[in-house]
């Protein structure tokens, strides 16, 4: 195989290693992912309200740390996003806690839900959890994304960077996370959903046109 045209990290994230959280697990999550979301400094004149279920996505871990994204609605109609994220042990348990350590979590809220966008095909969310050293000492962000299909029949979801795949994650009970090199070389992530035949069901750009042409 000759050398490839553009030098960036690929695939670098490990695939999910565990279940969605459930009983103590879920419960130790959730004490963090909550504890963050009363640090949140709302607009003025904002209120958040409480917290409503919360829906866990795949974890994915990268250099030395597993990432557990969340969401949830709140008694106001607004959605709390973040993540979870943890060391995690050598040779963990079966239901994912083992001997997990030095715990961080990250919240934030938004307007922007499917509901108040019916043209949407993914509903995504996205953080920016390190930075990556290309040549000449070009970063990448590395982008934690997690999302939800809203269109049936997806089985896999991609990250591209210009056409390239740097990540991908199976669908798994309507959701999915990713971990990517964005915003390098003046390229953008575009995630992409695919059907079980390898058919493209939707693509959708982390950024609006209004972003991309301040970028």
């Amino acid at each position: 195989m000759p050398p490839v045209e553009r030098f960036v990290c690929r695939f670098a994230a490990e695939p999910p290693q565990a279940g969605l959280p459930d009983g103590e697990w879920a419960t130790t999550l959730q004490a963090e992912f909550l504890a963050a979301c009363l640090r949140i400094e709302p607009d003025d004149g904002e209120e958040i309200g409480e917290a409503e279920a919360l829906r866990w996505f795949p974890d994915r871990t990268w250099a030395g740390r597993t990432y557990v994204p969340v969401t949830a609605r709140t008694t106001t109609g607004l959605e709390l996003y973040g993540h979870v994220s943890f060391a995690p042990a050598d040779s963990e348990a079966e239901d994912g806690a083992g001997e997990a350590s030095d715990f961080a979590a990250s919240a934030d809220y938004t307007d922007e839900t499917a509901e108040a966008n019916p043209e949407w095909k993914v509903d995504l969310c996205e953080e920016v959890i390190a930075g990556w050293r290309g040549e000449g000492g070009r970063r990448a962000a590395m982008t934690l994304v997690w999302g939800a299909p809203l269109v049936p029949g997806g089985r896999v979801a991609t990250a591209e960077l210009d056409g390239l795949a740097v990540d991908q994650c199976l669908v798994r009970d309507d959701r999915f996370t990713l971990i990517a090199p964005d915003a390098y070389r003046g390229d953008y992530l575009d995630i992409k959903l695919w059907d079980a035949d390898g058919r493209e069901l939707a693509s959708e750009s982390l950024y609006d046109e209004d972003d991309e042409d301040e970028e």
